[in-house]
């Protein structure tokens, strides 16, 4: 079953306005910070309003971020969030047009280069940065025999055990949570 926070994208347009570096990371800030003006996205990723306010459009345009009106403080003040939790795509989906589907394979190896980036970083951390997580942060894999149907099937359960733990109500017992970036990957493959 489809999950309602996380939009089915089926237009190269939608998947031309994800394929930019900033925009992308403008998302993730969204998704892990919640609703945010034009200042707060700039100080996060280190950016020009200007910059930022340029590639918001841009999302805004393919429907991916909208205006939060209720949330300012007065009529100068523009909040953004996103559209859904989460997006994905189909490259097959794309396969008739040429130009759309090299679309779509650039929103693939950006989306790629973006998670193997974060995971680079945190291997560049600190020693004292990692020591705080202790054991937390974690690394598998693994090889599986399986049938196309079984790969869907296995993808289907790690995408239900993420959004169960994304998802959950946020315990109020006083311990700090940070953001935490998790990805896998299940593609056919040879050793």
């Amino acid at each position: 079953m489809p999950n309602p926070n996380v939009r089915q994208v089926t237009d190269s347009l939608v998947l031309a306005a994800l394929a930019h570096p900033l925009r992308r990371r403008l998302m993730d800030v969204l998704k892990v910070h919640g609703p945010s003006t034009v200042g707060l996205l700039a100080e996060r990723t280190g950016q020009a309003s200007a910059n930022v306010s340029h590639h918001l459009k841009v999302l805004a345009t393919a429907e991916l971020v909208t205006e939060a009106p209720e949330l300012a403080r007065d009529r100068r003040e523009r909040w953004w969030q996103l559209q859904s939790r989460g997006v994905r795509w189909s490259n097959a989906d794309f396969d008739a047009d040429p130009a759309a589907r090299a679309v779509a394979d650039a929103a693939t190896s950006l989306n790629l280069d973006r998670q193997v980036a974060l995971a680079r970083a945190w291997h560049a951390a600190t020693d004292e940065a990692q020591a705080a997580w202790s054991d937390g942060p974690f690394s598998t894999d693994r090889w599986l025999h399986l049938t196309p149907d079984e790969l869907a099937e296995l993808g289907r359960e790690v995408i239900d055990l993420l959004a169960r733990w994304g998802d959950r109500e946020v315990p109020d017992d006083g311990r700090r949570r940070e953001p935490v970036f998790l990805f896998a990957y299940g593609v056919p493959a040879q050793p």
